[in-house]
């Protein structure tokens, strides 16, 4: 069996509505437009959100704060993720990725302190909470920070 020889099953697909075709396909003369209006004419439709001259909802409801397009994402790593790891071994967004414990490996990482270290570990990550980076110190482990893409270092503690 090849993939060509493949068929969909019985039933499963319909034919596409051809409209404009004449009277006798059900479908003729208006083509299912209906009479006359902005919806029927060709090459017509309204834009989203516009609603027949009325005010539309996005220009009456008011606006509040501002969303600024420099704040910086980071992916959320919390200590108590982390004990599956085995002693002295350096922890990256890579190892991070591969375990599933963050999604992305090129959007910065922060480290937070919820949970404990009992173990020394090498942690590389974007920034790093006071916490963190105190219980991380105190287990005999070591913080390295990775400068974000683009040359300049994220900041955090």
């Amino acid at each position: 069996m090849r993939l060509g020889d493949i068929r969909v099953p019985a039933g499963a697909t319909k034919k596409k509505k051809r409209v404009g075709r004449g009277p006798g396909s059900g479908h003729g003369k208006t083509s299912t437009r209906g009479q006359k209006g902005q919806k029927s004419r060709s090459g017509a439709g309204i834009r989203v959100g516009f609603e027949g001259g009325q005010m539309p909802l996005i220009r009456r409801i008011p606006k509040r704060g501002f969303t600024s397009k420099f704040k910086k994402i980071f992916q959320i790593v919390n200590l108590s993720q982390l004990t599956g790891f085995k002693e002295n071994s350096v922890i990256s967004p890579v190892e991070l990725c591969k375990e599933g414990i963050i999604k992305d490996e090129t959007t910065p990482v922060k480290i937070l302190g919820d949970g404990e270290v009992s173990k020394p570990i090498t942690i590389k990550a974007h920034a790093f909470s006071s916490g963190a980076a105190e219980k991380i110190k105190k287990a005999g482990g070591q913080t390295e920070l990775i400068s974000a893409k683009g040359g300049s270092a994220s900041g955090g503690k």
